[in-house]
């Protein structure tokens, strides 16, 4: 999905944040495990060592990063308005 249409797709969302809502969003961090998990197969992905398995996990977190990613510069945004 490329990034003008995942902005399109967030947008209304992003129109709906509080103030409140929008330091939460931004602040959003992946805890231990979850980053532990990732580190470990971009290890594995830059090796090339990576299991078709582990491959379709990797591209899936690095979608839902993407997108919170894009949610979050969207609160970013908000409260620096």
């Amino acid at each position: 999905m490329n990034s003008t249409l995942l902005d399109q797709l967030i947008e209304p969302f992003a129109q709906c944040l509080t103030t409140d809502a929008a330091r939460k969003v931004a602040a959003l961090r992946a805890d231990d495990a979850l980053q532990h998990r990732v580190d470990e197969l971009a290890d594995k992905a830059n090796r090339g060592t990576l299991s078709d398995d582990e491959r379709a996990d990797y591209d899936r977190y690095l979608a839902a990063f993407h997108f919170v990613t894009v949610v979050q510069a969207k609160a970013r945004r908000m409260l620096h308005d």
